[in-house]
């Protein structure tokens, strides 16, 4: 469902600026986004949504780099 359109334009260098009002509502500084691009469109997604698994690797690095697991996987 579209909320909201805008018009922008592409630089010489192929660079744009998404609106300040969509950036505040949609993408926080700083974070990662993924563009996709499709024959006839392109699309800007918060990286968590096309790449969960990513997500949840930060978040259970430490229990995957235990010490325990890395004496139990050593030898095989």
């Amino acid at each position: 469902m579209i909320e909201q359109m805008k018009t922008i334009t592409i630089t010489e260098k192929g660079q744009i600026a998404i609106p300040k009002e969509l950036r505040k509502n949609l993408f926080k500084n700083g974070k990662k986004i993924v563009l996709i691009a499709f024959k006839d469109h392109l699309e800007l997604r918060p990286i968590e949504q096309i790449f969960p698994a990513l997500m949840s690797e930060k978040s259970l690095a430490k229990e995957w780099l235990s010490k325990e697991d890395e004496k139990a996987w050593k030898n095989l």
